[in-house]
């Protein structure tokens, strides 16, 4: 059995625009969810699963950040808070600490919300032979019209309003250290440009359907969604 992924890293380099002007005073990672944040719920549900060193990849409000989390000590968990001088995308921050990157770690987005089971994803991700697993998710979409449903010249019937399910890319990644000679160093890069460079050139992409819990608070609406879920729950993804 493969041995458990001991790094992460938290992508917190955003603005926050959609969640302005909440973020105009305070980095979207940190936002309150209850009692704790945004980013200590990730935290503690990244060390629930073995994860022992965490990068924090920032630029916006770094030095606000910096001082909210510290080293980790109180978390039980070496925290390392990379700056950006420029915004550098998805992938592009990674590019700064590759060197201490020399094992598979996990991605994730600082605007996640989730109880995934890292320990089945870092298993899963480790037995594949690809440098990069993304973490997917299928959602609900609505669709504003009714459908009609048709024989010739006839109406057989009408769908009101359906749902359609697509798979979507979840903001969680497992990245081995090969990954690196395809990202540019200290250069904006997403990661649409490398999964797509990656097909381009046929790199195999491995692919985890989530079914936990998961939620993107990057827009208000969102984010009064996943706040009203946690105190109904008392909690999720490891901050209990």
């Amino acid at each position: 059995m493969a041995e458990g992924i001991k790094t992460a890293v938290v992508l917190a380099g955003g603005l926050g625009m959609r969640l302005r002007p909440l973020t105009n005073i305070i980095p979207k990672p940190l936002l309150p969810i209850g009692e704790s944040t945004v980013l200590e719920i990730q935290i503690l549900a990244l060390k629930k699963h073995g994860v022992e060193r965490l990068f924090i990849a920032t630029n916006y409000m770094s030095d606000y950040l910096e001082a909210v989390v510290g080293d980790g000590s109180r978390y039980g968990i070496e925290i390392v808070v990379s700056r950006e001088d420029e915004p550098l995308g998805t992938v592009g921050p990674l590019s700064l600490i590759k060197d201490r990157l020399d094992a598979p770690f996990f991605v994730m987005n600082g605007d996640i919300l989730t109880d995934l089971d890292f320990g089945a994803l870092a298993a899963f991700a480790q037995a594949k032979d690809a440098d990069l697993t993304v973490v997917t998710k299928e959602i609900a979409i609505p669709f504003r019209f009714g459908r009609v449903i048709t024989d010739g010249d006839y109406v057989v019937e009408v769908e009101e309003k359906p749902n359609y399910m697509q798979e979507i890319l979840a903001g969680i990644y497992v990245m081995k250290p090969g990954i690196f000679e395809l990202i540019p160093h200290n250069e904006y890069f997403g990661i649409d440009t490398l999964i797509k460079s990656m097909l381009e050139s046929g790199a195999p992409i491995a692919k985890y359907l989530m079914s936990d819990y998961w939620i993107d608070i990057g827009q208000l609406k969102d984010y009064e969604m996943a706040r009203e879920e946690f105190a109904a729950a008392r909690g999720f993804g490891g901050g209990t």
